[in-house]
């Protein structure tokens, strides 16, 4: 069974999410963010679809009817903003910003799709947040949703970067399904790596978008200097990082033994790794380097390693561009959902799963014991 879904983008930000699913073969009618440069390069990357820049508390039926056709609707998507689910920072459960998915919970009621798909960050399996994820899901299931969720890491189904997203995912008359991890130690694919990424930089036409180098050139001269003679995938952190890669006259003026833990707060000059997927794209684009010139990545750089397309264009300020793609969904992510989506035979007969216990009993308490960092 191959089901082609048309489907809404709420809090779409650039549209990475979008993309991915349109990649699978998905029809996206409609994103809506408040962050209009975001909405600005979703509207330049989506032609087909509507895009709105408007706070969702606004977005009335009367608007939504203007927009779309409710009956067309099979599938809402989205991600509200995370900053209170995160496992970054204070991780606040009484964030204002958790209601936000009551407005999700909202157009999914006037529109009635199929499916329902949402991702947040991983903390939001942690326990603080259980009652939070308990009520999100029984307001699908009270709409007639079975609801399921995993925390898929991007490496793992393509993305040249690494980072952990919880996706919960909720469907009428059938159970939901998640795809295959297809990358890294547990799949049969080798890990897609930064030099593999970047030799995809350009479009098939042999342009480069938004890959400006003069811009991404450091200011600081004495970084630079440094930078030269860090190899690919290090950076200084520790007082034997610098011994090993620096020479004595540029190396940090710090007091090395009465610092704080011996060491820097967050590794300086980090270099990204050729051979491996990079970290966790960041919405700054201070937090890394070129693995092999003296330089900050383009944006098209940090776009390519989320698995942006080369020719998906940006707009706006940079910062804002860099902002749009440390907030997105990897499209190559989404895609691997949008195909298992396409999968999903709604004429089966659904099951008898509890979702909530099984939410219980497969994830509240295994979601943070993964060997490496779990990421935001």
């Amino acid at each position: 069974m191959q089901n082609k879904f048309k489907f809404i983008d709420l809090f779409s930000g650039c549209g990475g999410f979008s993309k991915g699913l349109e990649l699978a073969g998905h029809e996206c009618a409609l994103g809506v963010d408040f962050d209009k440069s975001a909405v600005d390069t979703f509207a330049k990357n989506h032609k087909k679809a509507q895009a709105i820049c408007i706070d969702i508390h606004k977005l009335s039926k009367k608007k939504l009817e203007e927009l779309i056709d409710f009956d067309s609707i099979d599938m809402v998507v989205g991600g509200p903003p995370c900053q209170g689910f995160s496992t970054v920072g204070k991780g606040n459960a009484d964030d204002d910003r958790n209601s936000l998915f009551k407005q999700f919970i909202r157009i999914v009621r006037l529109t009635d799709p199929k499916i329902v798909l949402f991702e947040n960050v991983t903390g939001i399996l942690a326990k603080k947040n259980e009652k939070t994820l308990d009520n999100i899901f029984k307001s699908f299931e009270r709409l007639g949703y079975t609801m399921d969720a995993r925390v898929m890491s991007a490496e793992e189904y393509g993305v040249p970067s690494k980072r952990r997203r919880t996706i919960i995912i909720g469907t009428k008359g059938i159970d939901p399904s998640f795809p295959r991890i297809t990358h890294g130690p547990r799949a049969k694919k080798k890990e897609v790596t930064v030099e593999e990424a970047f030799e995809k930089l350009a479009t098939r036409s042999g342009k480069l978008l938004n890959h400006n180098i003069e811009s991404a050139i450091l200011k600081n001269k004495l970084d630079e200097k440094r930078l030269k003679h860090i190899p690919s995938g290090s950076g200084i952190r520790y007082q034997r990082d610098e011994l090993a890669y620096l020479p004595k006259k540029l190396r940090f003026d710090v007091d090395w033994e009465n610092m704080n833990e011996k060491r820097f707060r967050q590794t300086r000059l980090q270099r990204l790794a050729w051979d491996k997927p990079a970290p966790t794209i960041l919405t700054s684009r201070t937090m890394y380097y070129h693995p092999k010139e003296p330089r900050y990545l383009t944006v098209r750089e940090a776009a390519t390693c989320q698995s942006f397309p080369a020719n998906f264009e940006f707009v706006g300020s940079q910062t804002a561009q860099f902002r749009q793609i440390g907030n997105a969904v990897p499209p190559i992510l989404a895609k691997a959902i949008g195909l298992e989506i396409k999968k999903m035979n709604f004429k089966l007969k659904k099951s008898k799963t509890n979702s909530k216990k099984k939410l219980k009993k497969d994830f509240m308490e295994k979601a943070f014991t993964y060997k490496e960092q779990t990421y935001a």
